[in-house]
């Protein structure tokens, strides 16, 4: 990670923290001449379009004191949507009863299912399908994403 990236990252992490948040990724896209900024943030509960944009507010006010950061740029703060997968076990105790299509490692190989979260204890993620409880320890998870139902 470069030094500007670097800057960012802490600014963003720390500024989340502060707002009860924590940083999911960090995009910086563009030359020096134009750069994008995608800040995704999560929390453990719902996190709002204001949330957002008093987070934005205070990254960009810090931003504009990096002297790396010496031209044009888009500072864009939003949730990661339901489009990215969950990368962090904090990420899931507000999703359950919500369905998933899960990738993860066994002892003998890769598997995929698709269940609904019933329950976070401690790192193991409880799914139910078809009446059958699957334990998935969180460090053995691939690739976790909610399935958006429209019903």
């Amino acid at each position: 990670m470069n030094i500007l990236k670097e800057n960012i990252y802490k600014i963003s992490e720390e500024t989340a923290e502060k707002h009860g948040l924590f940083l999911v990724e960090l995009i910086v896209r563009g030359d020096h001449n134009r750069r994008i900024l995608e800040i995704f943030v999560d929390g453990e509960k719902q996190v709002t379009a204001d949330d957002c944009a008093a987070l934005s507010r205070q990254i960009n006010e810090q931003l504009e004191t990096l002297p790396e950061l010496n031209s044009v740029y888009r500072l864009d703060v939003s949730t990661p949507g339901v489009d990215r997968p969950l990368k962090f076990l904090k990420q899931f105790p507000k999703n359950i009863n919500r369905k998933f299509e899960v990738s993860y490692k066994t002892d003998v190989d890769e598997k995929t299912l698709t269940a609904v979260l019933t329950a976070v204890e401690g790192e193991e993620l409880h799914f139910l399908s078809n009446k059958q409880q699957t334990v998935i320890n969180f460090n053995n998870i691939i690739k976790a994403n909610v399935i958006v139902s429209f019903s």
